[in-house]
């Protein structure tokens, strides 16, 4: 059974820095590509970051290139986001998700985390 495991979101002001991290269990962490996503209240989940199973390879959103770096320690079974230069839009539940598949596309991850709240105050 496949779990992912969010942790790490918070209140933070604008302007600052924030990491939410992702555990995983029940995977061959270098074989699953790792994805983060987030949901705004009354949006949808939109794309955010994903990195290949090696980690060797990164794609962003356009909103967040430059402020954000996903990242991933396979032996610690971890995949990791830094946020930086956080602003109020950046506030949403954010969503750890894993695939098999081709890690630059959004909708071929299926195994999803529970989120984690980030809140940005102005």
């Amino acid at each position: 059974q496949v779990e992912l495991v969010e942790s790490g979101g918070g209140l933070v002001q604008a302007g600052g820095s924030l990491r939410v991290s992702c555990v995983t269990r029940g995977l061959i962490s270098r074989s699953a590509a790792m994805a983060w996503f987030r949901q705004a209240p009354g949006k949808e989940r939109s794309f955010v970051a994903a990195i290949s199973g090696s980690g060797s390879s990164t794609y962003y959103a356009d909103s967040v290139k430059g402020r954000f770096t996903i990242s991933r320690d396979n032996a610690k079974n971890s995949v990791y986001l830094q946020m930086n230069s956080l602003n109020p839009e950046d506030t949403a539940v954010y969503y750890c998700a894993s695939t098999f598949g081709y890690y630059k596309n959004p909708s071929n991850y299926n195994y999803w985390g529970q989120g984690t709240q980030v809140t940005v105050s102005s």
